[in-house]
């Protein structure tokens, strides 16, 4: 039984080919560089396990996750004290589908599920330039599709061009907008948001945040003093903490979802632009690293191209036309 069998997907058909085509450029330089290096090889020896790290480590894997999957490759072949070169494949295949199953494989709930509070507050962070505002429009689109009101906070002030961007998106998924003036106080626009979710009864408010570099203090004390707000309006909101990361950075998003993780209480992460990278094996490490949930990946450019993230369909997707 190949390892696929034992992991169906819940994607539909259309989202688990969009996804599929998605990794096309992950599967190919990972898989690639593995039967390059396995290629006329017999057996696994210390050199093989040092070159297995490297390409673990060199496709974004991450160094906590990489040597996870050392240490048990490593046990395997103390334990059997043969291994060849096909079964380091199948091993490594197998090893990558359980770190990225551990923990739970169902599918979160989509965008149509009942929500736990109305309005459910939704606050969005994450660097400039990964596609925090493009995910945010996109959101909105989802749960408008699902019947669901949204409303959208313009909370990031200190680029006037993000509310600009803002502005596009809520007209593009046709959801009002809640936005002060460039350089107004960000707290106060997310709770200005909430009020007006509030006034019009809406199902969903998404709060955008200011996006500078993650290692600004100042930044962080900006996004903790807006949970304070929010939470003197409605207790417990923002009721969710999404972090944006982008898939092409690699090992950066690694270092961006520590930082974020541990100072603004991240509750779920949003991986983008994983069609046009061969990096996205960056989510085997943020899965396996953080106790925090992949919720949403960004497979493509348009309004539709934001998935609900299916453990079984990423790895179906990235194993697919791999031999087990």
């Amino acid at each position: 039984m190949g390892i696929l069998d034992r992991f169906t997907s819940s994607y539909d058909e259309d989202e688990q080919e969009k996804l599929d085509d998605g990794l096309d450029k992950t599967r190919s330089s990972f898989f690639g560089k593995i039967d390059r290096m396995i290629r006329g090889k017999d057996t696994v020896d210390a050199e093989v396990l040092d070159e297995l790290e490297e390409i673990l480590i060199t496709s974004d894997v991450g160094v906590d996750t990489t040597l996870d999957v050392i240490d048990h490759v490593e046990a395997r072949v103390a334990e059997d004290q043969y291994v060849s070169s096909q079964e380091l494949n199948r091993l490594i295949r197998n090893e990558i589908a359980t770190l990225m199953l551990e923990g739970g494989d169902e599918r979160p709930a989509d965008f149509g599920a009942p929500l736990p509070n109305t309005p459910h507050v939704i606050m969005v962070v994450g660097v400039n330039g990964v596609g925090k505002t493009t995910t945010i429009g996109k959101m909105a689109h989802e749960y408008k599709k699902a019947g669901k009101s949204v409303l959208l906070g313009a909370a990031d002030t200190f680029r006037a061009a993000a509310i600009e961007q803002l502005e596009v998106w809520a007209e593009r998924a046709d959801v009002p907008l809640i936005k002060q003036t460039h350089g107004a106080d960000p707290a106060a626009v997310a709770y200005d948001s909430i009020e007006a979710a509030e006034a019009r009864n809406a199902d969903v408010v998404i709060v955008d945040t200011a996006g500078r570099l993650h290692t600004k203090g100042g930044l962080m004390d900006e996004l903790a003093k807006m949970k304070r707000v929010m939470g003197r309006k409605i207790p417990e909101a923002p009721h969710e903490v999404l972090l944006v990361l982008d898939a092409s950075t690699g090992q950066n998003a690694l270092r961006q979802a520590e930082e974020f993780i541990d100072s603004v209480d991240v509750t779920g992460l949003v991986l983008t632009k994983l069609d046009g990278t061969a990096k996205g094996g960056v989510i085997i490490g943020v899965s396996h690293q953080f106790q925090v949930p992949v919720k949403y990946i960004g497979v493509g450019e348009g309004i539709d191209d934001l998935q609900v993230f299916d453990r079984k369909g990423f790895v179906q997707g990235l194993f697919k036309g791999v031999e087990s």
